[in-house]
């Protein structure tokens, strides 16, 4: 009687090779291509947001300033200018996650696939 598994070979070597990838410096790259564009506009997006906060908050003579008609005032604008800010990043992470993450990633998960693929179907 044989004590080998063939049957646990296969997911054995597959999270082998997850690992693998998981250490390899092209994973690494594609986090740090990842958190480069994150982080900063994580960063950016929350000072921008603070700063409205805290002029609703302590400048309310400058946010309560009159722009346009009776009805129009800097504090109507810097919230709208949220939204705007909002899509403008998710438009530059698209531009930017086709350039520099989608292709790396796309060649990982394909050398991973090769594993996987042969089990079956990944869920």
């Amino acid at each position: 009687m044989s004590t080998d598994t063939p049957a646990s070979a296969p997911a054995e070597s597959a999270a082998e090779r997850y690992l693998a990838v998981q250490r390899s410096d092209e994973f690494a790259g594609l986090r740090r291509a990842l958190r480069g564009f994150v982080f900063p506009m994580t960063v950016a997006f929350f000072l921008w947001y603070a700063l409205y906060v805290i002029l609703s908050a302590y400048a309310r003579g400058f946010i309560g300033t009159k722009l346009f008609g009776s009805n129009i005032n800097v504090a109507l604008v810097f919230g709208l200018l949220q939204f705007v800010s909002t899509f403008l990043i998710a438009w530059l992470y698209s531009r930017y996650a086709d350039r520099k993450i989608d292709p790396v990633a796309d060649r990982i998960r394909a050398e991973i696939g090769e594993v996987t693929h042969e089990h079956g179907p990944r869920g």
